[in-house]
């Protein structure tokens, strides 16, 4: 039997031991199943108390049990669900109940998502979604995430293809009359008008969206410097909490270390770099290879110092705030160092007293905001999503240019944008990347 056809079986609440663990049940065999371990199929829709049995009549559990038969369910298959109580020893027991059964089997991370995306309950964004909002660390993480699992972009994308593939028949028509006079220029005309106000819709979406895919990811922010500045200081006050070792001598951070932190909404990943210096300590040196390299990478530079004219070491690609640092000492009366590039931010704290602590904060927050642009009305989750817009943008725009070179050119691109919206969906041509987005998922959903 093909995995797919076979019934599948996992824990979709959290680990035990727990007040109440839910086990649900997917596939061809979920009734036979639940009559096995209940006695008879309850209700459908309506929990139900009952005490499992095991298929040797020794008692499991006294639970409750849902019956959910399909279509009409989360997977479209039929789906039972075990509220049981949370204890290893009753799920061990459920387990192997379950595994007596032919063809039933423990499921693989996301396969409950996956068929239910397999039988039309969800379409990829959707599922993209869903996995976006297991992973939500923060509200603004959360918040897109419900968009996307609501259907906001699936549904446009759903109207965007449907519109293209009417202007496409409106185009082929034009084709298949072309012996007929003025049929054509009649079809065309108002085929192109659909291209264009819908190349009009998609364009606004991709601009407005500023960087809102990155939300699930969130802002990398590398903090670089000198040794012995106060990095790991300022690490600390940021996190709130003891991550990364204080000491007064040079050379302490050797390896990067990393904190995701939830500012205002926003994910961000801040990045304690070992100070930058030559040397002759060969693991230090490392260190200093690997703090230039992730602090490339990021998506910001706060450049640490304690002196007010402290040179930037690196030309970094990222924007680059100077902060100096320790202004409770004598010489913090010196004023700071002018920015050098646009984009650059002075910033002058105590990483130890907590002086200007706050400001630097709100400014993270306000960098933040601007960079991952309107995500409060973001359509777009991932840059998968971004890609196959901007493709289907690329062949309309196609379509409106050779028109003129004939129409079959045109009915070409359109076919190929539709092509591009139906990969966003997950309806066609998607095979190669499901495996890769479903193993994502945790196991029992």
């Amino acid at each position: 039997m093909h995995p797919r056809d076979q019934t599948i079986f996992a824990l979709s609440s959290g680990r035990p031991p727990s007040a109440i663990a839910l086990v649900r049940v997917s596939g061809p065999q979920a009734g036979k199943v639940v009559t096995a371990l209940v006695g008879k199929l309850p209700a459908p829709r309506m929990a139900t108390r009952a005490l499992l049995h095991d298929v040797s009549q020794r008692p499991i559990d006294d639970a409750v049990v849902l019956w959910f038969p399909g279509p009409a369910s989360a997977t479209g298959e039929d789906v039972a669900e075990f509220h049981v109580h949370g204890g290893r020893a009753v799920l061990a027991a459920l387990f192997a109940a379950l595994s007596a059964f032919e063809n039933v089997r423990p499921a693989e991370p996301g396969e409950f998502t996956r068929r239910a995306f397999e039988n039309g309950k969800l379409d990829l964004t959707e599922a993209e979604g869903l996995d976006d909002l297991i992973h939500a660390d923060t509200d603004r993480q959360r918040r897109q995430a419900l968009r996307q699992l609501k259907g906001l972009l699936g549904d446009r994308a759903r109207d965007w293809r449907a519109r293209i593939i009417e202007a496409s028949a409106l185009i082929e028509a034009g084709i298949d009359f072309s012996d007929e006079g003025d049929i054509p220029a009649e079809l065309i005309a108002p085929a192109l008008a659909k291209v264009e106000a819908l190349l009009a819709e998609i364009e606004e979406v991709l601009a407005g969206q500023g960087r809102s895919e990155r939300l699930r990811d969130g802002l990398v922010v590398a903090i670089a410097g000198p040794p012995n500045v106060g990095k790991s200081t300022l690490m600390n006050q940021l996190a709130r909490r003891e991550v990364a070792i204080v000491s007064p001598h040079a050379g302490t951070t050797r390896d990067i270390i990393e904190v995701q932190l939830d500012l205002d909404g926003y994910p961000v990943t801040v990045i304690d770099t070992a100070g930058i210096r030559e040397t002759d300590d060969p693991v230090e040196q490392e260190g200093v290879r690997r703090a230039r390299a992730r602090a490339a990478d990021a998506d910001l530079v706060l450049w640490l110092a304690d002196s007010p004219r402290a040179a930037i070491d690196h030309d970094w690609d990222a924007p680059v705030w100077r902060v100096r640092n320790k202004v409770d000492l004598e010489d913090a009366t010196r004023p700071l160092a002018e920015a050098e590039k646009p984009g650059q931010r002075s910033f002058q704290i105590s990483a130890s007293r907590g002086d200007g602590l706050p400001e630097l904060i709100g400014a993270l927050i306000g960098f933040a905001q601007s960079y991952f642009g309107s995500s409060e009305a973001g359509l777009i989750g991932r840059t998968r999503q971004r890609k196959l817009l901007e493709d289907a943008v690329v062949a309309l725009r196609r379509s409106l240019a050779v028109v003129g070179q004939g129409e079959e050119l045109a009915a070409e691109e359109l076919r190929i944008a539709a092509h591009s919206l139906g990969r966003l969906l997950g309806r066609v041509d998607v095979e190669d990347i499901l495996d890769v987005i479903f193993r994502e998922f945790c196991v029992g959903k």
